[in-house]
């Protein structure tokens, strides 16, 4: 039998370990759909929706480390995958984008569903070509392949309808990835260097990203040997907290007052495989080393005393036998000591669970880390389901997590279960959705309930776009048009085919999510949370508590005194922390 082009893609991506092709077939695409379906070693999962398609790839390669693979027909079909390959290129996750287009002839044409795959997929990709010719197509194929998996992020390639019908053509480009999985460490006289401050300092503060992924015990080992706090980035909080005797929380806007301090009052902080983006949380006057594998990023957050090429591992490594192994600890106890006032504050909310409709979220999400598997999946929507979890859920050295961290999207947890749920079927995994980006795709509940994918799913229906409810409030600003008038979403699930619940009371969480939670196929409930709950800052300057203050005003003179009050009432700790 002849082999086209639309097999000679399947074939190369199945030898290159892709297991599933995220999509919504027609048009274009149509061939490679065929090319899959004679293929019994790959298979087509069916999205709603394009977006969900390129989130679930992207949550796949970032679990498995294996290469995701989603495709969108001509037109809207691109279009509706850029949010998702957004994600996935700032996640740094190795996805392949089969964007098929129109026939190769109509090209420039203003045809029927044109787009111009270079121009629309230049900014979140790292290689995105259209291929022309069947001999040109297997180079390009592997370059797209060898392009996202050592620069760890997006390819796109563009293939023409017509093109996939033709015949493949024999051809001397690789078939296979060559994968890099080398070290990268400092030379001896930056080595030295680093020691010597190291060595010369006793308020040391290290402060961990995603590349601690993999040297945990390198991160402990040093932590313990210099005395020094274990502050953190969301992302990375499941691979740095566990078993960590001098963590001390988050930093940034999700964080605590114990990971804030403990770097604003060092002397010396290193900053290990991290890229942090909010500067405002860095310290200014402190001195600061920064230790990344990739180097373009050195100094681009912050200056530095010291900015180091190299993966944590092979540099800690390296460097632990330089060090003195110190004695005075009076810092790292100051540091720890708030970390449990912190956690005492935090456990409050738990303690008081709420009202009815107005359960406290940081209950919830207290409950949902106590009833988790210890080797479950969180994905976590951004807002505020992203606040309580960086707040509550904890680590194992088993779990994962997965949100749209970098690139801050709505509407990431659903789709990002689907592509765990695929990639690791024997594990838990919870969704932790907000009700505004349930909603906003909301039809891929019908995926999950199609293919029976054992997704759990958490709804934090506070009738609110939470987040952006609190970002007008510290603005000085009442909040106007975040209110969320919500369907039933247990009634959706339950149309779809999915085992549903809805809580009210927050005395029945806790029995209702363990009974969710044993269900073999999916489930969802939803849970009416307070919409006033706020997500503090681990540290309130001077414009915030007076934009806040100027909005309650704003508020009382509108004739919303009640909401004011209920505001104050659900937030009383916090605020009298503050105060």
């Amino acid at each position: 039998m002849t082999k086209k082009i639309a097999n000679q893609l399947v074939e190369c991506l199945v030898k290159n370990n892709v297991k599933r092709i995220y999509a919504v077939t027609g048009d274009s695409l149509n061939e490679v759909n065929e090319a899959v379906r004679i293929n019994t070693n790959i298979e087509w999962i069916h999205v709603r929706h394009e977006e969900v398609g390129a989130y679930a790839a992207g949550a796949e390669a970032q679990l498995t480390g294996e290469i995701g693979c989603c495709a969108g027909s001509s037109g809207p079909g691109h279009v509706h995958l850029i949010n998702g390959l957004y994600d996935a290129h700032r996640s740094n996750a190795p996805v392949i984008a089969i964007a098929s287009t129109m026939p190769s002839n109509e090209q420039g044409m203003k045809y029927f569903q044109e787009t111009n795959t270079l121009s629309l997929f230049d900014d979140c990709s790292y290689y995105n070509e259209l291929a022309t010719t069947t001999q040109q197509f297997p180079r390009i194929l592997h370059a797209a392949l060898q392009n996202a998996v050592t620069k760890r992020g997006v390819a796109v390639i563009g293939l023409p309808g017509d093109l996939a019908k033709m015949e493949a053509e024999s051809t001397r480009a690789p078939k296979t990835v060559y994968k890099v999985n080398s070290s990268i460490c400092p030379d001896e006289d930056e080595l030295g260097q680093l020691a010597d401050l190291i060595n010369n300092h006793t308020k040391i503060t290290l402060f961990c990203g995603m590349g601690c992924k993999g040297a945990h015990k390198e991160v402990v080992t040093l932590s313990k040997k210099i005395k020094a706090p274990v502050a953190y980035t969301f992302k990375s909080k499941m691979e740095v907290q566990y078993d960590n005797p001098n963590e001390v929380g988050l930093t940034g806007l999700l964080g605590t007052p114990s990971g804030y301090y403990s770097m604003h009052e060092a002397e010396l902080l290193l900053m290990l495989g991290t890229d942090f983006p909010y500067s405002a949380f860095l310290p200014a006057n402190v001195k600061t080393v920064q230790i990344d594998n990739k180097p373009d990023r050195l100094g681009r957050r912050t200056s530095l005393e010291m900015g180091l090429c190299g993966d944590v591992k092979s540099t800690i490594s390296a460097l632990l036998p330089l060090l003195q192994t110190k004695t005075e600890d009076e810092f790292l106890q100051k540091q720890l000591k708030r970390y449990r006032k912190v956690r005492s504050i935090l456990a409050a909310y738990v303690e008081s669970k709420g009202k009815p409709n107005l359960i406290h979220p940081e209950y919830v999400m207290s409950v949902v880390n106590k009833l988790a598997d210890k080797d479950a999946i969180f994905t976590v929507d951004t807002g505020m389901c992203c606040v309580w979890g960086a707040r509550y859920l904890e680590a194992t050295k088993e779990r994962s997590m997965l949100g749209s961290f970098n690139h801050g999207s709505m509407a990431n947890a659903l789709p990002q279960s689907i592509g765990a749920a695929f990639a690791f079927p024997d594990r838990q995994v919870i969704a932790l959705c907000g009700d505004g980006g349930l909603s906003m795709l909301l039809g891929d509940l019908q995926t999950i309930a199609q293919y029976k994918l054992p997704v759990k799913l958490v709804v934090f229906n506070n009738r609110a776009l939470g987040m952006v409810k609190l970002e007008m409030e510290v603005d000085g600003l009442p909040d106007c048009q975040t209110d969320m008038v919500n369907p039933d979403f247990a009634k959706v699930a339950e149309a779809m085919g999915i085992e549903n619940y809805s809580v009210t009371d927050p005395e029945k969480v806790e029995q209702t999510l363990q009974t969710m939670l044993k269900v073999e196929g999916p489930a969802l409930i939803s849970i009416f949370t307070d919409p006033n709950a706020l997500a503090m800052p681990p540290v309130v300057n001077w414009d915030e508590m007076q934009g806040f203050a100027q909005s309650m005003l704003k508020m009382v003179t509108s004739g919303r005194t009640q909401e004011v009050l209920d505001i104050i009432d659900s937030n009383f700790k916090h605020i009298k922390e503050v105060l």
